[in-house]
């Protein structure tokens, strides 16, 4: 793999989490009033999320694959996609940190797709089974986000569209956490993520780590 490793992308789907609760916790937790009465909402959530994980995996294949064209024909710019990803890594931490907003200009780049996409997410509702929340979530995991921007740019870098989407899978699978403790009302979880605290030190500390992927990238090139 790359430098940022399945691993790495997992636990900023972690730690992006919190900004996940903010961006797709009310989906999330209305979930529970398209899931017929009487029925256990865990095969439905399960299903939603699956979907949202795929959507995100078949972004980074197509990420994936077009920087390996680009990065075919001039090899050098595998080195600007790995600084633009860190510097990307960097402006997602302040965001998180509520330390500056850019990201949220990146997020709307995407509304115009969103604006064609949300209305067919209400074909399936209410949910007949838990196979109907997938399409559901398929189309929910196109919302525009910051998070999700920052991070396909990691895909970006990644040499091919399998490694582009094993990347993009490995942060949906961090991002489960928090949206599962949305669904299912676990409220230690939750007052943790919503803390300022928390927020701050995910910040830091995904600095820290961008920075050192930029000493990595720059002593690579040098």
């Amino acid at each position: 793999m790359t430098d940022f490793s399945l691993f790495s992308a997992f636990l900023v789907g972690i730690a992006g989490s919190v900004h996940c609760f903010g961006m797709c916790g009310g989906f999330a937790g209305a979930l529970t009033a398209a899931i017929p009465q009487g029925k256990s909402p865990t095969p439905f959530v399960l299903s939603y999320n699956t979907g949202r994980i795929l959507s995100y995996t078949l972004a980074g294949a197509i990420t994936g694959a077009l920087g390996s064209i680009a990065q075919s024909s001039m090899t050098s710019l595998l080195y600007g996609f790995k600084l633009f990803s860190a510097f990307m890594l960097i402006a997602m931490a302040l965001y998180l940190a509520q330390w500056w907003r850019g990201l949220a200009r990146i997020e709307s780049l995407g509304k115009q797709l969103w604006q064609h996409l949300q209305p067919l997410s209400r074909r399936f509702l209410p949910f007949k089974s838990p196979l109907s929340a997938l399409p559901y979530g398929i189309i929910w995991g196109w919302l525009p986000c910051g998070l999700v921007y920052s991070t396909l740019t990691w895909s970006l870098s990644a040499g091919t569209a399998l490694q582009g989407a094993m990347i993009m899978a490995a942060f949906g699978v961090g991002t489960l956490p928090a949206l599962l403790a949305v669904s299912f009302g676990a409220n230690g979880l939750l007052t943790l993520l919503r803390m300022p605290k928390t927020r701050t030190f995910i910040a830091v500390t995904l600095i820290i780590y961008a920075v050192f992927l930029i000493y990595r990238t720059v002593n690579s090139i040098s």
